[in-house]
């Protein structure tokens, strides 16, 4: 091993210390050397291992979470149909409870030789992740784009909607419809786009009613799981708070929502409204249709695959974040505040 280190140090002119970063996937080598080793290894007759050997012509590698929450599969479509015009060929692979994780999925593709790889909602977005299995990744050469959550430790291009932004947009609606006691269901508070909507909602509260940060963080917003039953029973806690309108963080939650307020004799929208996010598919034909905030997920889809075959072609996209804008979307599940309505 130690004389094969030597020549190829000798052929490629490095240290051996630098072929054996690069032999080991490691960051911190110059692109230029990694490929003067690598060509290096190709002239004196070596095979390359497997996660160094020329990408596979066209394959990319898309890394979902599970696809019950019909918002993913959506975006997947956008960018598999994306991949496919631009003569790609897309590799769905989706972690299942108990299934393969986000690193497992990783080494598969990379051994499959992908050109790049397209991760939405994974592990750069909570907070408590490491991000070093990313810096791995780019020491192994292969370029990738991430959608949904944002990390400063980690240098590659981010596609997100404005989390933000959506907040305040539910939160001026119900206050145009005299809503004053609005609760906000989301999920844990590690991941990002939790971290994001808090903040937009606190402010708006603040800005359009005039309540204290303390006082809404404290009562008005509620923690669960981006499921329906995890948007039931964020939902409950809110009505006991005596909460007249709902904003949930997934239109999955906002269904448990509706369920939640169905549970104890009321009416959606006449006693509760209720604020989705995503503007999933059917969910316009929900009983009542689900007024929503719109996730830009064709906008975001097609940027992710632009950016990605940008890096692939070798002229890098910057390494910060693209911001989308969502957009409201008023159907039957949002109405006056019953203490807002004339009384006859």
């Amino acid at each position: 091993m130690t004389a094969r280190l030597a020549d190829i140090a000798a052929q490629a002119g490095v240290s051996e210390a630098t072929v054996s970063r690069v032999l080991n996937g490691k960051p911190g080598v110059a692109a230029a050397t990694r490929q003067s080793v690598l060509a290096a290894l190709d002239v004196l007759g070596y095979e390359r291992p497997v996660r160094l050997r020329r990408h596979s012509a066209g394959l990319v590698g898309l890394i979902t979470p599970e696809l019950e929450n019909p918002i993913f599969p959506a975006l997947a479509q956008v960018v598999v149909q994306a991949l496919t015009r631009q003569g790609y060929t897309p590799v769905l692979a989706t972690q299942t409870p108990g299934g393969s994780t986000e690193d497992e999925l990783t080494e598969m593709l990379v051994d499959r030789g992908v050109s790049g790889i397209i991760y939405v909602s994974g592990l750069h977005a909570d907070t408590t992740a490491d991000t070093r299995r990313y810096e791995r990744l780019r020491g192994q050469g292969v370029p990738f784009v991430l959608v949904d959550g944002f990390s400063p430790a980690v240098a590659a291009p981010f596609i997100s909607p404005d989390d933000r932004a959506a907040a305040r947009l539910a939160v001026t609606h119900l206050v145009s419809l005299g809503h004053s006691r609005i609760g906000l269901a989301l999920g844990p508070q590690r991941f990002v786009p939790v971290q994001r909507k808090i903040e937009g909602f606190v402010r708006a509260m603040q800005e359009l009613l005039g309540l204290s940060a303390e006082k809404v963080t404290d009562g008005l917003v509620q923690h669960s799981l981006y499921t329906l039953e995890g948007g039931q029973a964020a939902t409950a806690a809110l009505l006991d708070r005596d909460c007249t309108a709902v904003i949930c963080a997934s239109d999955m939650m906002a269904l448990g929502a509706v369920r939640a307020v169905r549970e104890r004799g009321m009416d959606v929208p006449r006693d509760v409204s209720v604020v989705g996010f995503d503007d999933s598919p059917l969910i316009a034909f929900t009983d009542p249709p689900l007024t929503t905030i719109r996730k830009p997920v064709h906008a975001m889809g097609q940027a992710a695959v632009h950016t990605l075959l940008e890096e692939v072609g070798g002229t890098p996209a910057p390494h910060s974040e693209f911001v989308f804008m969502p957009e409201l979307v008023v159907r039957g599940s949002t109405a006056s505040s019953p203490g807002a309505r004339p009384r006859p």
